[in-house]
């Protein structure tokens, strides 16, 4: 019987990649993968709309949502992968506080690759270089006692091959 449901959080700033590799890792799993963008509040999505980022106050409602999210599936027993930015250290507290122990994933790369990406990808409400270079200057990378860091120009399937790895070294 399972004991400990897994929590997981693929974070990185938008173009990373996290939904891609986060569907990815809930496959390798058998896990739900939930994709945080999918939990703004029209407010949000409407501000950053218009290019205009996010702060704080406008984040908070919605990594509320992130961590009950969290609570629910750990309460159930079942194993859940959010991603989402988390661009804070502060905004990963809060969701360690409903997911103890929960594993981050964190997608590193360059802004020149960040960008390629983003102007890759149509249809999302996040777009602009001056939307990434907001996240950017917000990103407090978390450190190697936080996360398990990969960039993000190797192949997907390396990137979860190396963190399904990590996950068995603890």
């Amino acid at each position: 019987m399972k004991t400990t449901a897994k929590s997981i959080l693929v974070m990185g700033v938008s173009g990373s990649g996290k939904s891609h590799i986060g569907r990815q890792l809930a496959a390798a799993l058998g896990a739900t993968f939930i994709d945080g963008d999918d939990h703004h509040g029209p407010d949000n999505i409407a501000k950053m709309s218009r290019g205009e980022p996010l702060d704080d106050h406008d984040r908070a409602s919605w990594l509320a949502t992130l961590s009950d999210l969290y609570r629910d599936y750990r309460d159930q027993g079942r194993d859940l992968i959010i991603g989402c930015s988390a661009l804070k250290r502060g905004y990963r507290d809060q969701l360690r506080q409903a997911a103890p122990d929960l594993k981050i994933l964190y997608l590193s790369g360059s802004r020149r690759v960040l960008l390629e990406r983003l102007e890759s990808r149509g249809g999302h409400f996040f777009a602009g270089s001056h939307m990434l270079d907001s996240q950017l200057a917000t990103l407090e990378a978390p450190g190697d006692d936080e996360a398990i860091r990969v960039d993000i120009q190797q192949p997907p399937r390396k990137i979860v091959e190396h963190f399904l790895a990590s996950l068995t070294d603890t």
